[in-house]
């Protein structure tokens, strides 16, 4: 599997995830988790690789690998993958990953299935099953690949939690020499202009999320939502029509066209629960919906419900939560 680093050299939370994912497939094949780490300076990304699971670590290294590129980080996965030949290689569903997955899938004449949110070996055929949201999300579809080979698919950062780092890094550190002429590499990055990312990776990152839709329109609706999230510790989401209501930023979006997100608490507040936003849920721990509609799907997803009012029920649930905590001191 591709672990993409950030710029400087560290290996990005999507790539950390997708090693667990990783290590449940290869052990039940008994084989192999390969960890590919390409860059200019690669140290921290290589430790951490053997930290979360890796058994063998590729290392490309070079000048023209310093920043990412289509056509030089595709040369060397290209020619690592004719190599060894691998059986299945997983990308993070990232813009680099989103970028460069179709391209090699293309040089290596297989298929790819992009934007996953399930990976595992499917016990009738032995093949790796990949499930993905379909028809704009309205429902879910597995999807295996039997004749061609490696299998291939993108992950969304999220949806599996990192394993708890080992003592010590356990893999073996290969480094392969592989450097791509300036001339093959098409395109120059001139300028970075950074952007705050701040809200999206404390929202991949958080335990508590307490998330705004709609419903949460009212006057003072999502200052509540946010008192909520302060007291719990958690962090504020919002669904793709709170975002669009200009309820809150886009950088706050949960759901298939926004952040998956894997929290221990989910609070869905005002939201009626979409299939589009389920899925961007799917692997949070205890999901609380709070919605004045009874028949609002978000009450078939979630473990706790309660039927009213945002407006009525998050002062009310705020100020017991606040009173026990008081009462606990």
């Amino acid at each position: 599997m591709w672990i993409e680093t950030a710029r400087d050299g560290a290996a990005r939370e999507t790539g950390l995830e997708l090693l667990g994912a990783g290590r449940a497939l290869a052990d039940q094949k008994a084989a192999d988790l390969v960890g590919i780490v390409i860059g200019n300076s690669t140290e921290k990304a290589v430790r951490a690789a053997g930290l979360y699971g890796a058994d063998r670590v590729f290392v490309v290294e070079g000048p023209e690998y310093a920043v990412y590129t289509t056509d030089a980080y595709v040369c060397a996965l290209y020619a690592l993958a004719r190599k060894y030949e691998p059986a299945v290689i997983l990308a993070g569903a990232t813009r680099a990953g989103r970028d460069l997955a179709p391209r090699l899938a293309c040089r290596l004449k297989t298929g790819l299935t992009a934007d996953c949110t399930g990976v595992e070996y499917d016990g009738e055929s032995g093949l790796v099953r990949w499930t993905r949201p379909a028809l704009g999300g309205n429902l879910l579809a597995a999807i295996l690949c039997p004749e061609c080979r490696p299998q291939m698919g993108t992950v969304r950062g999220g949806v599996f939690q990192k394993a708890a780092p080992a003592p010590f890094p356990r893999a073996v550190v290969i480094r392969e020499d592989i450097h791509v002429p300036s001339q093959r590499i098409r395109t120059e990055v001139l300028q970075f202009m950074e952007r705050k990312m701040d809200a999206v990776r404390e929202l991949m990152a958080a335990r508590v999320i307490v998330a705004g839709g709609r419903g949460a329109a009212g006057p003072g609706g999502f200052e509540m939502i946010r008192e909520l999230a302060e007291l719990l510790g958690g962090v504020v989401g919002a669904s793709r029509g709170a975002v669009e209501a200009g309820l809150a930023p886009r950088e706050c979006q949960v759901g298939q066209t926004g952040i998956t997100v894997s929290p221990d608490l989910y609070i869905a507040c005002g939201i009626s629960g979409a299939v589009q936003h389920l899925t961007g849920i799917a692997r949070a721990g205890t999901v609380i919906a709070v919605n004045r509609d009874p028949k609002a799907p978000v009450f078939q997803a979630a473990d706790y419900g309660i039927v009213g009012d945002v407006e009525e029920i998050l002062p009310e649930l705020t100020a017991r939560l606040r009173s026990a905590k008081y009462t606990k001191k």
